[in-house]
């Protein structure tokens, strides 16, 4: 029985790369924020606090000063980070293995995790809520904001469809 290989295609690729990129961007992420905990941890106390914003007292009350609050939310951020990692890299691994139903459902959840993170978690609740847009020191909305449009861009590519196999080549 002769067998055809499967045909390499630029949707596959593109689909694997941008997923094996942002794999690799929040794995080192989650590494960063674990190996060097209190970083980060300084930033997310900062913003919770809303210490460095413009002291409004009509947003004021929505400061979170309890510490254990803070690290609480940190370290969900860190779980949320690591889990994100482990499915890029899985759909990274599928992608190259050419398992593209698989690929893409493994893919599409951790992309769906990053645009949660950085789209619903740090722009919305981050930037708005706890007004982090206000602060000149403790403002990370612009790095969100370009890590929540690539895994848009990378989403969208997984999403396209494939070549449609014709029935006699299957």
């Amino acid at each position: 029985m002769t067998t055809t290989p499967t045909q390499h295609t630029g949707l596959r690729l593109a689909a694997g790369v941008l997923t094996g990129i942002l794999a690799l961007y929040i794995a080192l992420v989650a590494l960063g924020n674990i190996t060097d905990f209190g970083t980060n941890q300084q930033f997310v106390r900062h913003v919770l606090a809303m210490d460095t914003t413009f002291k409004d007292d009509d947003l004021m009350w929505r400061a979170v000063t309890s510490t254990a609050l803070q690290d609480t939310a940190y370290v969900l951020v860190i779980v949320w980070e690591t889990v994100a990692a482990l499915l890029l890299i899985l759909g990274t691994y599928l992608w190259a293995r050419r398992k593209d139903d698989l690929a893409r459902r493994w893919s599409t959840y951790g992309l769906l995790m990053l645009l949660l993170l950085f789209g619903a978690g740090f722009i919305a609740i981050g930037g708005e809520w706890f007004a982090m847009w206000q602060s000149k020191t403790w403002n990370g909305l612009e790095a969100a904001t370009r890590v929540f449009l690539l895994s848009g861009v990378a989403l969208i590519v997984n999403l396209l469809p494939g070549p449609v196999r014709r029935a006699d080549s299957a």
